[in-house]
Parts: structure tokens; sequence; C-alpha cells
């Protein structure tokens, strides 16, 4: 199938897009990378009058780290974003996230801003940005606002976002010391969305208790899920495999998973659960080599 008639726009920096955004209201609809409005501009599941194209947008593209914290522009593509030593350095999740999504084609295209705009629970940089407690920088014609990544996902392909609004930037916080982080999720096939998944870290002190721990579930609800049980029984203990299977248990407690062609409800719960113990063991593994 073929989208229906639309206006292209690609305007050269970001004042430039927030006009024209102001100007044609909900007639106009962001392009980042496309990998995910295409297609449903493809299959004629969405269609708008107006397509803003913000590749051209240079303020929009990198990664730099400043005062503790690492920037990513929300133009940055995927695969920039998993290729940036200063990313892994950084913010390690993100670099480990960046292999999952889709394939490379897909990540030569893809931005850091369209996957988070998008907001699919099933995606993986929406996950890495709740568990690590991402503040996301929002502009307008009317001015600018940050929003934290708990508050920005409100169901499946929505956001906090107005309709006259752009993603601009996300900023990480960079964790010090002691640290590990790691993703797990089961996909029928590499590049495919995934069945269920987690993401998250921990950080020790040095005799080897816990701190710090974030979790977040993948493809377990309608928006990526904080598990924040699971955490709390971490924090103040130095867990073994029996710790971390409660704590895996507790984070999918409560949890109302879809059913869908790949898998029931339940079965994408138990999934969920055992993707959470892979995580944390590889997570607190790596924290306690440093």
């Amino acid at each position: 199938m073929k989208p229906a008639p639309f206006e292209y726009r690609a305007p050269e920096d970001l004042d430039e897009a927030l006009a024209v955004l102001a100007e044609r209201g909900d007639e106009a609809k962001v392009l980042a990378g496309g990998q995910s409005l295409v297609p449903m501009l493809a299959l004629r599941l969405t269609s708008f009058e107006c397509l803003v194209d913000i590749g051209r947008v240079a303020e929009l593209q990198g990664a730099r780290r400043e005062d503790g914290v690492l920037v990513v522009g929300a133009g940055t593509v995927d695969a920039a974003v998993g290729a940036d030593p200063a990313v892994a350095a950084s913010v390690p999740l993100l670099a480990e996230a960046t292999p999952l999504i889709g394939h490379f084609q897909i990540r030569n295209r893809g931005t850091i801003g369209g996957s988070l705009a998008h907001a699919d629970p099933a995606a993986e940089y929406p996950a890495v940005a709740l568990a690590l407690d991402a503040e996301l920088e929002v502009a307008s014609a009317a001015g600018r606002r940050v929003v934290p990544a708990a508050e920005f996902f409100e169901g499946t392909w929505t956001t906090a976002l107005e309709g006259d609004e752009i993603l601009t930037a996300a900023r990480f916080s960079v964790w010090e010391g002691r640290c590990g982080f790691a993703v797990e999720e089961l996909a029928r096939r590499h590049g495919d969305f995934a069945v269920a998944g987690a993401a998250g870290g921990v950080a020790l002190d040095p005799d080897g208790t816990v701190v710090r721990c974030a979790v977040a579930l993948i493809g377990m609800e309608s928006t990526p899920v904080r598990a924040w049980r699971a955490e709390a029984a971490l924090v103040g203990t130095s867990p073994g495999p029996a710790e971390v299977v409660e704590a895996a248990q507790l984070a999918v407690d409560g949890i109302d998973p879809p059913a869908d062609v790949h898998g029931s409800g339940a079965y994408r719960k138990k999934v969920g659960a055992e993707m959470v113990r892979r995580m944390l063991t590889r997570a607190l593994e790596e924290a306690a080599r440093v």
C-alpha cells in the first residue's frame, strides 16, 4: 500500500521546525528516523497532511557529557548511540540496549528521540530511559520544558508530548562507582520486538551491598514499567541467587501482560520474571568485578 498524500517539510533548524508545527497544529507530524511512522503511513494505519522531517536539524544530533550528565540529542541515530565511546563510558545501558533494536538498517535510520516519542512498550530505549530516571527535554514555539521519563510515557504510542512539541534531547545521570548494567529480552527472532524483557542496573558499596538498583520491564504493559518492589527488595542486601529470584518474582507481581499471537499473558509474565533474573544476575556480576 501507499500512504495518503501529504506535504513534506524538511527544516534546517529547530526554530523553523517548531514554527511549522505551531502553524499546522494537529495536521502535522514530526518525522525523525521514520522506522515506525513510515510503515504505519504506508499501511494507512494513520495519516497526516504534513510531515516535518527533522533529520537535517544539526542541533538535535550527537551526545555530550556535561556536569555528570550525558545529553543525547533526539535526532541521534541508534547506530551512532551504540558506537559512541562517550555513551558506552557514561551510560553503558544505552550502548548495551542498542544492538537489540531491530536490524542494522533500522539502527542506521532510527533515532533515539523517535523511539522515545513513538513509545512502543516493547522497545528498548523507553525502558532504559525509565530505568535510569532520564529527563526528556521538550520544545515548542512557546518555550521549553523538561519531562521526567516516569511522566513521559502515558500509553501505547502515547506520550506527554503536545502536538506542537518536539523532543529535543534525553538527559541521563551518570552512575559512579561499582556499577553493573544489563538488558535481557526474549524475541522470536533477532530484530523482532521483545515478547518480554528487562533493563536496569545495580551499584554496590565496597562491601558488596546494593546501594542502588534500577529495573524496568519491556513489553509487559502498555508502557515500560518500573519494578519498584524488586528494587527495594535488593537495596541494602548482598543478594545471592535465591534473593535475585525472589526480586524477579516481585518485579512481575501485579503485572497483567497482554496476550497476543506470541503468547498468553501468563507466559509473558513467566518470561518477564526470568528476564529480570538474568538481567540482575549479569548486572551484579559486572558490578562485583569493578
